[in-house]
């Protein structure tokens, strides 16, 4: 190893301006012991020996290498002591290496690849061989490892950001076949099934005097094109759609929402129970029961109860124009509203008059069934007779 390696300061005044005067009148002196013309037969052990500035001067001078081994074997000694004097290998020595390289190839012949054949592999050229066998990278700028970072997290994050979004993911709310906690809510009642309050609506618009109502099926391709298009999660229902306009097929669509409910109108809990307090003997006893069986149904369902009698109670009052009363309704509602959820022939042929008289009791008394006195602490007004 040479007892004396130039300063960093002197090294890089001669790779930015290609001098070597600044590099002091002592190396000056031990350059004048060589000619240009012994660069050939300086052997690499003589690089240590002498000084690797001295050999880089005169290599500088000569302006180039005999051989591709030849100059990675210079180039190399350069990075080992650049690496002696604690000085980073990719900043003081790379000028020197680029210079090296260009003069390399100056005098190389012209159109020749050293080392390279047709029919071979490509080869790394000296650059890049030279970083592989001394395990060191190229220089990079800090764009290039932002991108890179940039890159390699975004790929990292990709997957699970979509596997969020698919888990996040919910669908909409369906109208028929579903329980009624999980039906579309209307704007108006967040208890009551968006579907419910709109065909009410139509009805009590447009068919309070149309005779037959509820008892006129509709059109059933009609009511499943509409029960379809709602089982998608419509938030909002065009009620100037064609299909809206036909009373028959809006009558029905709501018959067969509250057919299709899994978990029926007045529970599967307490079916029974209102089967046996219909039966009972003494008329108040039996009124009071059913209000108390009523009021204490879940919220969803007593609010969509409450609800839906209104609205036959208001189709009963105009039973003069559309000749449906109280009887005539509870005919057409109570084997859908009184039942279980499986329902068998013999509950459905033995209670079937308890289903009638349930409903048509709610619909003749629906403001004491379903008064706020009692919330509001008022007293109940006297059981109807």
């Amino acid at each position: 190893m040479p007892s004396r390696v130039p300063s960093l300061r002197m090294l890089r005044s001669f790779f930015t301006d290609g001098s070597l005067d600044s590099l002091g009148t002592s190396e000056d002196a031990r350059s004048k012991r060589h000619s240009t013309s012994d660069l050939s037969d300086v052997p690499f052990s003589a690089v240590r020996k002498e000084g690797w500035l001295h050999c880089k001067q005169i290599l500088t001078k000569k302006g180039k290498a005999e051989d591709r081994e030849d100059m990675l074997a210079w180039i190399k000694v350069i990075r080992e002591n650049s690496k002696a004097e604690g000085e980073d290998p990719g900043f003081a020595s790379q000028a020197l290496i680029n210079k090296k390289l260009n003069d390399y190839r100056k005098v190389s012949p012209a159109g020749t690849k050293p080392d390279s054949s047709p029919k071979g592999p490509r080869g790394l050229g000296i650059r890049a061989e030279f970083l592989k066998q001394t395990g060191t990278s190229a220089p990079r700028s800090p764009r290039q490892d932002t991108a890179v970072t940039k890159d390699e997290s975004s790929s990292q994050k990709a997957p699970w950001g979509i596997n969020i979004m698919k888990k996040n993911k919910k669908s909409a709310p369906r109208a028929f076949g579903v329980r009624l906690e999980e039906c579309q809510p209307a704007p108006d009642n967040k208890n009551v099934p968006l579907i419910v309050e709109a065909c009410c609506k139509v009805v009590e618009d447009r068919g309070l005097e149309y005779m037959g109502i509820y008892r006129v099926p509709g059109n059933n391709a009609v009511v499943s094109s509409l029960q379809e298009q709602l089982n998608k999660g419509a938030t909002e229902i065009n009620l100037q759609d064609e299909r809206w306009q036909d009373l028959n097929v809006i009558s029905s669509l709501l018959k067969s929402f509250f057919r299709k409910l899994p978990e029926p109108l007045f529970t599967d809990d307490k079916y029974n129970d209102f089967i046996e307090a219909n039966r009972i003997e003494d008329a108040s006893e039996r009124m009071r029961t059913l209000r108390k069986l009523i009021r204490d149904l879940p919220g969803h369902y007593y609010e969509t109860l409450k609800f839906l009698v209104g609205h036959l109670k208001t189709i009963a009052d105009h039973s003069e124009k559309n000749k449906m009363e109280p009887r005539n309704l509870a005919l057409v509602f109570g084997p859908t509203l009184v039942r279980t959820s499986e329902d068998n022939m013999t509950d459905m042929v033995t209670h079937m008059p308890d289903r009638y008289k349930i409903v048509e009791t709610l619909i003749q008394h629906s403001d004491w069934f379903f008064s706020d006195k009692e919330d509001k602490g008022e007293k109940v007004s006297a059981v109807p007779s």
